[in-house]
């Protein structure tokens, strides 16, 4: 995990805040939220809410009520305990990309299979930089609809040691995560004791929780399992054009959905979920990496700050169809605001591309990188009087040069930040050596961290018993 001790970036004023306090709660009971699940409605019925079919009227003081018995921090375990996260604060936890059906590969764009999700869960574990794999790293469109779930939640258990999201498709889907993360652990007990997943659960915006994504929620706040509450907003689209309406929308929706977890089970763990873009509005395509995201994002921080809860957002997002400069410097706008507002929990934080509709190979490489100087970048400096080298001005005097002075020689292999991808070359080395940019490097190295993978081990009992239970539920499922 990295922790962000630099000053957090806040951009909003007391009178700003207070703006959107009186928009998310004249959303909630002038305009409702609705839940498309009796059992969710029953339980904001039963907590004296005002019902009307299944669109909820909320009195925002209950709401807060409820949001107030959300824990502010809590740790997520993973079976290599040096790889447990710890949810809030100045902590930062990062995670692959999550959600496409398609890979690009070598300048391939195709259908993603089961062996790309398995090699992701292995770039993942080789990198520090990630906390996490994920969840839905990419669609596996070789496997069975039904049952391909099992196989991913396997290969996150045994590819990597590392936290892993659940599987949020259905109820169901919920349901076997938790049971083989019961046998990867050691029984319901101990993973109600401290969750072992953290999920995606994702508001059908504009102000609807659809009844699959609440199954879900369901399932894992029962289970004291972390989820992440999303409302999904693309300006133009999904809310209002405006950077304050769609912050009121999300504060509106998120709430809401942090209250339905508290009915659920008091205190379990959630996240404040922010997935803050706009469209095109010549095309009406998705756009990411634009500065209107990068100042929800900025805002988003603030917010749930201001309400006491770890908040999720950001990312290496890019529209880009490919690994190239616009990639990169929409991914960077995108992750710099992401460091800058302290976020606790980033999903897509390497392998993002073509507006999440594809995992990339190369563009995990590039956005490793990112991270890696991102974090040197907001270390703090120490200043001391060692770091002020003031022997070396004595030995190299005036008019000199200090690539030979001792202070140099003691500190050449540390002193500055090694890159991973970039090349800083002269121009005759780099022709000379084929002249490849920054896609065809990233492309080799993750070839090499391929072959240098080494996947963790895992007690043979506990590895069959989880085998077992994936082939009992395929033959269950039909599949």
């Amino acid at each position: 995990m990295f922790e962000n001790r630099m000053p957090h970036y806040e951009i909003l004023s007391e009178e700003a805040l207070a703006v959107l306090e009186r928009g998310w709660r004249r959303i909630m009971t002038e305009v409702g939220v609705q839940f498309a699940k009796p059992e969710a409605v029953e339980l904001f019925r039963k907590a004296g809410q005002a019902v009307e079919g299944d669109v909820v009227f909320l009195d925002p003081d209950f709401v807060l009520e409820q949001v107030a018995l959300a824990p502010r921090e809590f740790d997520v375990r993973a079976r290599n305990p040096q790889h447990s996260v710890h949810v809030g604060g100045n902590e930062m936890a990062f995670s692959g990309v999550y959600g496409p059906p398609f890979v690009l590969e070598d300048g391939r764009r195709r259908d993603a299979t089961m062996a790309d999700y398995r090699r992701f869960c292995m770039l993942a574990q080789h990198y520090p930089e990630l906390d996490s794999a994920g969840g839905v790293i990419c669609e596996p469109n070789d496997a069975p609809l039904d049952s391909r779930h099992l196989d991913m939640v396997l290969a996150l258990q045994t590819l990597t040691d590392k936290i892993y999201m659940g599987n949020v498709v259905s109820g169901a889907n919920a349901r076997d995560t938790i049971a083989m993360s019961e046998i990867l652990f050691g029984g319901r007990d101990a993973i109600e004791e401290t969750p072992v997943t953290i999920s995606l659960v994702n508001c059908n915006s504009p102000l609807r929780w659809d009844d699959r994504m609440l199954d879900a929620q369901f399932e894992y706040s029962a289970a004291n399992q972390a989820v992440v509450l999303t409302p999904f907003l693309l300006m133009g689209a999904m809310s209002p054009v405006s950077i304050p309406a769609a912050l009121a929308q999300q504060l509106a929706e998120a709430l809401a959905g942090i209250a339905l977890s508290q009915l659920i089970r008091p205190a379990c763990p959630v996240v404040f979920g922010s997935f803050l873009s706009n469209i095109d509005m010549q095309s009406g395509s998705p756009c990411f990496g634009t500065p209107e995201s990068a100042v929800g994002l900025l805002c988003t921080g603030q917010i749930a700050r201001h309400y006491g809860l770890p908040f999720r957002t950001g990312g290496g997002l890019t529209s880009s169809q490919g690994p190239d400069a616009q990639a990169g410097y929409e991914a960077l706008m995108t992750l710099l605001p992401t460091f800058l507002a302290g976020t606790n929990f980033v999903m897509h934080a390497a392998g993002w591309l073509e507006g999440g509709l594809v995992a990339s190979y190369e563009k995990f490489i590039v956005d490793v990188e990112l991270l890696r100087m991102l974090r040197q970048e907001f270390t703090p400096l120490e200043i001391d009087e060692e770091s002020l080298a003031f022997g070396a001005h004595e030995e190299v005097g005036h008019g000199g040069h200090f690539l030979g002075a001792a202070h140099t020689l003691e500190r050449f292999r540390t002193c500055f930040y090694r890159p991973l991808l970039s090349s800083s070359q002269n121009y005759e080395r780099w022709t000379r050596e084929g002249a490849h940019d920054a896609a065809a490097r990233a492309r080799a190295i993750y070839k090499k961290a391929l072959d240098e993978y080494e996947q963790p081990p895992l007690e043979d009992a506990v590895r069959e018993e989880l085998e077992s239970y994936v082939e009992r539920r395929r033959r269950e499922l039909g599949d």
